[in-house]
């Protein structure tokens, strides 16, 4: 056996018994805080070192000495808390004066926490946090050793509750997005698809927005979405005429929407959840409406742009039934419904996941179809895959505690709203506005996860006390943590859908931003009413869904220069106005909303009887 073997051997036993230690957890229940979330940790840092070696972010090449080293130091400082972990309870934080050895260990622990975040993710996230800490201790003169304390011997730092998201819900659904992909489900999702809309106008465009959709609320990475389902789609629509950027950039909006979709969505909704302090369930309904819009929004785009441009279908033939798909692998929608089935009976997140994940085999051997995708390989691939795609959420919501950390010593979080409240001199707009820009920064060089996390820290509050409801305001910082996959410069979903398309970075990134306008404008709407988060009366919250579904097919023909026929640039103009009228939850703006509409509709309509029939 050579050594690079015996080193995969190794990562993928490790990976397994991360998985396996999860899955029990989930069942029996999580032990004491320190063990549950070091040891999440301890396998997440050991896995990272040994997958990244060499200060490098490519996996491939055998760990050396250094990285061997990092796992030994990993263990040690993770073992010391659990060797003392009655020690860490009897003493009185920031009282009791620091041992030594919790010094040293301390410093090592957090640096190690640093290097292991920049070998899966890159420099942005450990570069904000030393900022943090920076400011922590030249700015607010924090001392050192409270830096250090708060971070290793307490669980406000990186123990802290984005680790805990991490450890007790991230793990589990990544886990069921590996299983569930094992069975044959992407398959399933692509002849679905297909079946509905491939042979419509633009259907292979469709196709990609309902697939990406499906795949996405499973995945809950946009780039993972883009590389699985990208890979069939995008020269799916090429094939068709579709313009390259085009279409990279239908299949990078559509997969980054998958973050925002019920019923799992990202990562970054369990930390919500945590934040709110409500059922993940209850976090899943605000996000709701506000995804459906999206994604109606986008399939309507990509209808007007095969309208405009003449593109067709798919032949009939090359497209699947609908009822055969179903009779053959329906039944992989199962452990989906499995697990909205539990949340909605009340069961925990966790062990809605756990029950999910247990219900793949059993439902992939109902039928001859999907029976051969089951074995035990796969099932150990399933594991050890669900345990690699946890590694970067694990690294980021560890070192994201740094930064919580950091603004909870400082009152950093106060002075910012105290900031965001002076520049926006007590008016919502700016403040909304200024909170936007911070939330695609923040989240073009951070994974969403510690994007939004720092946001509820540092603007959140400020968002709060100018009257936006609490919802409201962790949604809205939510929802622009996301789309800075799609928005330039710092596009990565754009950039994974380029690698495909072979297409223009500019060109294909400001496509997906049309394609995905409505994103970057519903989150105003509801911050001004939450009636679009279903907080209010049912009367009040059906009317402004179906304005807002209207207002968001307005903009996508405002946008895309098609309604029902070509748009001039005046009836564009009026679109416009009709959508963000429409949007707007209010009697008022949809009565004027309505009006422009009624005019584009009436000249259109007029344009088309007027138009010469077409001679034989």
């Amino acid at each position: 056996m050579t050594y690079q073997s015996a080193i995969n051997g190794t990562i993928r036993l490790l990976a397994v018994a991360m998985s396996l230690y999860h899955l029990a957890i989930a069942f029996i229940g999580p032990p004491e805080a320190f063990f549950f979330r070091g040891t999440h940790l301890l396998f997440a840092l050991v896995l990272i070192f040994l997958l990244n070696p060499g200060f490098s972010r490519s996996e491939g090449r055998a760990p050396g000495l250094v990285d061997w080293l990092l796992v030994v130091v990993s263990t040690v400082t993770i073992g010391y808390l659990w060797l003392n972990h009655k020690y860490l309870y009897e003493r009185f934080v920031f009282v009791d004066e620091l041992r030594t050895a919790d010094f040293v260990l301390g410093t090592v622990f957090i640096a190690i926490v640093l290097e292991a975040t920049r070998r899966v993710i890159g420099l942005a996230m450990p570069i904000t946090a030393l900022l943090f800490v920076a400011y922590a201790l030249f700015v607010a003169k924090v001392a050192p050793g409270s830096v250090i304390e708060i971070n290793y011997l307490t669980t406000e730092g990186i123990f802290g509750i984005p680790l805990s998201v991490s450890a007790t819900y991230v793990i589990l659904f990544i886990l069921f997005g590996a299983f569930v992909e094992r069975s044959g489900a992407g398959k399933m999702f692509m002849d679905f698809a297909l079946s509905l809309t491939g042979h419509a106008v633009g259907g292979p465009a469709k196709v990609a927005v309902i697939t990406s959709g499906l795949f996405g609320t499973i995945s809950g990475s946009a780039v993972a979405n883009v590389m699985t389902t990208g890979t069939f789609t995008i020269p799916m629509m090429k094939r068709l005429g579709y313009r390259p950027a085009f279409a990279g950039a239908v299949e990078a909006v559509a997969s980054t929407g998958g973050q925002i979709m019920p019923p799992i969505m990202g990562a970054a909704a369990f930390v919500m959840a945590e934040f709110l302090g409500v059922p993940y369930l209850t976090v899943a309904a605000y996000a709701l409406i506000p995804a459906l819009l999206f994604y109606v929004a986008v399939f309507v785009a990509v209808h007007f742009e095969a309208l405009r441009t003449g593109m067709k279908g798919l032949p009939r033939e090359e497209c699947p039934r609908l009822l055969p798909v179903l009779k053959e692998r329906g039944h992989l929608f199962l452990p989906l419904a499995i697990i909205i089935g539990l949340l909605v009976s009340g069961y925990s997140a966790p062990f809605s996941a756990l029950f999910g994940i247990v219900s793949v085999v059993p439902v992939a051997l109902l039928r001859k179809s999907t029976r051969g995708e089951i074995n035990l390989k796969g099932l150990v691939d399933a594991l050890e895959s669900g345990a690699r795609g946890a590694l970067s959420i694990a690294a980021a919501c560890a070192c994201a505690g740094i930064v919580i950390g950091a603004i909870a010593q400082t009152g950093l979080g106060l002075t910012f709203t105290s900031f965001v409240l002076a520049v926006a001199q007590d008016s919502l707009i700016p403040a909304l506005l200024l909170t936007m820009v911070a939330g695609i920064i923040l989240g073009m060089g951070l994974p969403t996860t510690p994007a939004y996390i720092i946001q509820v820290a540092l603007l959140v509050p400020a968002l709060v006390k100018l009257g936006v409801a609490l919802q409201a305001a962790h949604l809205f910082v939510f929802y622009f943590a996301i789309l800075s996959a799609i928005t330039p410069p710092v596009a990565l979903a754009v950039y994974a859908a380029c690698g495909i398309s072979s297409s223009s970075l500019w060109d294909t990134a400001w496509a997906a931003v049309k394609l995905g306008a409505t994103g970057y404008i519903v989150p105003f709407m509801f911050a001004f009413a939450p009636a679009l988060l279903l907080i209010g009366p049912w009367p009040q919250v059906s009317l402004a869904t179906l304005t807002a579904l209207i207002g968001v097919t307005c903009l996508a023909g405002s946008l895309h220069r098609y309604f029902l026929g070509p748009a001039n640039a005046w009836q564009r103009a009026a679109l416009l106005v009709a959508a963000i009228c429409l949007i707007k939850p209010g009697w008022i703006t949809d009565i004027v909303g309505g009006v422009a509409l009624a005019l584009v509709l009436l000249s259109q309509w007029r344009g088309r009887a007027e138009r010469p029939l077409p001679t034989a």
